[in-house]
């Protein structure tokens, strides 16, 4: 018990410093973009949260697909937790979004191929989490919700490569597998690393919680089902 709370007591300092050092390069490190200005340095959120948000909903796929195939709690849980997270970091990245994109744009919002289609896949795992909160059935809902989140996960590659489909004003994207290298500034490029990596940390900290939050119910649960029999 004890080398388990040293553990997530280390982790959530290191990600806390991570982030501290994360929003000193943003603020007063790195160089203002000539052409976006300041409204560039959303970018250093907006990009980490996106990936994160899709780590989330990957491994929402892999715990979906290891609760139907070997009945798992512990997978099920673990789909769970990070579809709660990934909807957070998603919800964070549109927002994120939308404030870069009044300056720049002059809208608010536009019915772009990549918004959209971003758009859609919050409402899938939104849907997602509705259907566990409210299926009368536990493990009911838990299968359906399972294979919704293995069938929403299709939208992940498409919102990435929807730049590439269709006709968009979103900017194209800076890193990943379909970038074409270049176009940031040494000085972003390590910010955005190092952004990407706090983010990812972040991630795993709030996983690490709330999967002890689903740990301590499932034992509550258990104990007032027993004092009950």
């Amino acid at each position: 018990m004890s080398s388990r709370i040293n553990f997530r007591l280390l982790l959530h300092l290191t990600t806390f410093l991570v982030m501290l050092y994360v929003l000193y390069l943003i603020f007063l490190s790195v160089p203002t973009d000539k052409n976006l200005g300041i409204s560039q340095r959303i970018f250093y959120f907006h990009v980490p949260l996106a990936w994160s948000g899709f780590l989330c909903f990957f491994i929402v796929l892999i715990g979906s697909i290891g609760y139907l195939w070997k009945k798992s709690l512990i997978c099920d849980r673990l789909a769970h937790a990070s579809s709660e997270i990934g909807v957070l970091f998603i919800t964070l990245m549109l927002m994120s979004g939308v404030l870069w994109a009044k300056p720049v744009w002059g809208v608010w919002w536009t019915w772009d191929p990549r918004l959209t289609t971003s758009l859609i896949l919050w409402l899938i795992y939104v849907a997602y989490l509705m259907l566990r909160a409210y299926s009368s059935n536990r493990q009911q809902g838990a299968k359906y919700a399972a294979l919704l989140g293995i069938a929403g996960f299709i939208d992940v590659p498409i919102v990435y490569l929807s730049i590439y489909w269709w006709r968009t004003v979103h900017p194209q994207p800076l890193v990943g597998p379909a970038t074409s290298g270049g176009g940031l500034d040494p000085s972003m490029q390590t910010a955005l690393m190092i952004s990407t990596l706090a983010f990812t940390l972040v991630l795993i900290s709030l996983l690490v919680e709330r999967m002890s939050l689903f740990r301590d119910q499932y034992a509550l649960e258990t104990h007032v089902a027993s004092i009950k029999s």
